[in-house]
């Protein structure tokens, strides 16, 4: 506690600073996500606070951020979608997700997998940064526009026979379900069907409009008919913001240049009168739990999102690491990163109860705090407190800031989150792979491949899509590398040191394997190739393993049919320098001493060659 307060003038000013930083991005990101700027601010609040209270970065300040948001935004909309596009109903399980996201990375930061995170490839985490920033983009040129699909009635219009389908499966759907669903008779249906009114066939076909035009896919596929819908308006208002966010900066960097934008566009809106659409409404008073997450808690409507809190919880935890080493860097101290994780796991676990919507460690909040003084977790505390302060004194003045504005800042967001460090690398990485007698980098095609699967796809699939072929590439370099340094010939060609003293007279009957590495299903291939490599007048084989530390299930099974194969062609084959987890496997399987009698394993390649001698003949 003493700690805590050892620098409260600079972890004040820091904090103050940070979370005036964090106003416009919170509210941005909340109406990004889809649940509005309450949702934003009441995420920024409590991620903020207890992220640094319970976390293991002092000067860290948290609360939503790109990537976060835009799986939120995916999260979000496709439980919204399942839900007859109402919000209240489908808000329960929205949070429930982003509850159990929270609780699963206190589970990572409890189980000490922090220290694992860094093992992330880099063209995966490449791949993904610019595919948000590409999905940011994409999804707010539209609010940018001022074009709205649920709006369009011509838009609207085209998705009414679907809505009217909709609507009867739903009715068979409930009828079933209340066991009165009788095929010989439709008289309920039909009476169900016939209450069914045009606003109820609208509403379903404004969601499915809305559905439709989702996500970076669905804004190119309207684009065309936003650009014919463009309200000047908002498009000025937008494309202020962003000449105002860039410009700024170019004079000073001491004011959020963001913070100006927000202001200076919202207050040109206002004073002016004109007729611009403003955010959602921002409710007074303190935020309130939403106990429904657990009086309406029911594990079915949970089951299918388990996978999408996990990536939420290890995005959240590779977002937040991140901005730790950052801090580091620049505080010159060295972060906890178990202690971190938790910390963040218990700050989106509330944040989730209060309604607000997942985040992480935000990097340039995290600096704006240090540069500006913070140097304990008072500072995060203070940004947590102060945005609880904006929220309870000016939300009725928020309620008013435009729409367009939050797009425009949003797009400078978007921007800013691509990995142009990745993006300049492409040409100058080298090309090693074939695909199709193309020859390709690995570490561009899985970069790539993340950022299409993620921008057109589904951010989720496609980072684990990009584990799966950054493993594998890995796997086979291993595999090739470890067949490279592996040798299969007569003893008289690049002998060992220990082998120079080898008769002459057997040199021609005896041949040699070295195993340079562990033997696993990546180099299991190249191993097999041994019994067909040794030529038919041989009499001995000696297989040399003292520097193959581990073998797995693939490679014992490999190594049992070359010795199986090995032993039909009357070829004795001798074990120089067993070590221990390989000679455990091979004794579990009874390859020692099925195949190999224990006289024929030795500790050193000169017990061996007393063997040979006494044994074998010319």
């Amino acid at each position: 506690m003493k700690n805590l307060f050892s620098n409260i003038k600079g972890d004040a000013f820091g904090g103050i600073t940070a979370g005036i930083v964090a106003l416009p991005l919170a509210l941005a990101f909340g109406v990004s996500s889809g649940l509005g700027p309450t949702a934003g601010l009441y995420g920024a609040i409590f991620i903020s606070f207890f992220a640094a209270l319970f976390g293991g970065t002092n000067t860290q300040i948290s609360g939503p951020t790109a990537p976060m948001t835009a799986v939120s935004m995916v999260v979000i909309a496709s439980i919204i979608a399942v839900n007859d596009g109402d919000v209240n109903k489908a808000l329960p399980i929205i949070l429930t997700v982003f509850l159990l996201a929270g609780l699963m990375q206190i589970g990572l930061g409890v189980l000490g997998l922090g220290k694992y995170i860094r093992y992330i490839p880099y063209p995966v985490v490449s791949g993904f940064m610019t595919a948000i920033g590409v999905i940011i983009l994409l999804t707010q040129i539209l609010p940018s526009l001022g074009y709205y699909p649920k709006e369009d009635s011509e838009f609207v219009n085209q998705f009414k026979p679907q809505a009217e389908e909709v609507i009867l499966e739903n009715i068979l759907k409930e009828e079933a379900g209340e066991g009165i669903l009788v095929l010989e008779n439709f008289k309920e249906t039909i009476s169900r069907a016939e209450k069914i009114t045009d606003a109820d066939i609208l509403k379903e076909s404004q969601t499915l409009a809305a559905k439709d035009a989702s996500g970076a896919y669905g804004a190119i596929k309207v684009l065309p008919r936003a650009l014919e819908h463009i309200n000047w308006l908002e498009l000025l208002l937008a494309i202020g913001t962003i000449i105002i966010i860039y410009g700024f900066k170019r004079i000073t960097k001491a004011v959020p240049s963001t913070l100006v934008a927000l202001v200076i566009m919202s207050g040109i809106a206002v004073g002016f009168g004109l007729n611009y659409r403003p955010i959602e409404e921002i409710p007074s008073g303190l935020p309130v739990p939403n106990l429904e997450i657990f009086t309406s808690f029911s594990l079915s409507s949970l089951t299918p999102y388990i996978f999408t809190a996990l990536t939420l919880a290890l995005l959240g935890a590779i977002d937040s690491l991140l901005t730790s080493v950052v801090a580091d860097n620049m505080t010159k101290t060295k972060h906890k990163p178990n202690k971190e994780l938790v910390g963040q796991g218990i700050g989106n676990s509330i944040a989730a109860v209060f309604g607000g919507i997942p985040g992480a460690g935000a990097t340039i909040r995290t600096v704006v705090n240090i540069t500006s003084g913070g140097k304990t977790k008072l500072s995060g505390m203070i940004a947590g407190i102060m945005l609880l302060v904006i929220l309870l004194g000016l939300g009725p003045v928020a309620s008013k800031i435009p729409a367009a504005v939050l797009a425009g800042i949003l797009i400078t967001v978007g921007i800013g989150v691509m990995d142009y460090k990745g993006l300049k690398a492409i040409p100058s990485l080298p090309r090693d792979i074939t695909l199709g007698g193309v020859k390709l980098s690995s570490e561009v095609l899985i970069m790539l491949t993340v950022l299409l699967l993620s921008t057109f796809w589904n951010l989720v699939y496609a980072v684990g899509i990009g584990l799966v072929i950054a493993s594998l590439m890995f796997m086979k370099k291993i595999g090739d590398l470890t067949a490279e340094r592996s040798d299969v010939e007569p003893l008289k060609e690049k002998a060992w040191a220990d082998e120079v003293d080898f008769p002459e007279n057997l040199k021609e009957q005896v041949f040699i394997k070295h195993i340079k590495g562990p033997l696993f299903f990546g180099s299991t291939s190249e191993f097999q190739q041994l019994a067909k490599q040794i030529p038919n007048n041989a009499k001995a084989v000696i297989i040399r393993t003292g520097r193959m530390q581990y073998i797995d299930q693939s490679g014992l099974y490999a190594l049992e049919d070359v010795l199986v194969d090995l032993e039909k062609s009357g070829i004795t084959v001798l074990l120089v320098n067993v070590l221990k987890q390989p000679r455990y496997m091979m004794e579990r399987i009874d390859i020692i001493p099925d195949l190999i009698p224990k006289e024929h394993i030795f500790d050193n390649f000169k017990e061996c060659t007393k063997w040979i001698k006494a044994n074998m003949k010319e």
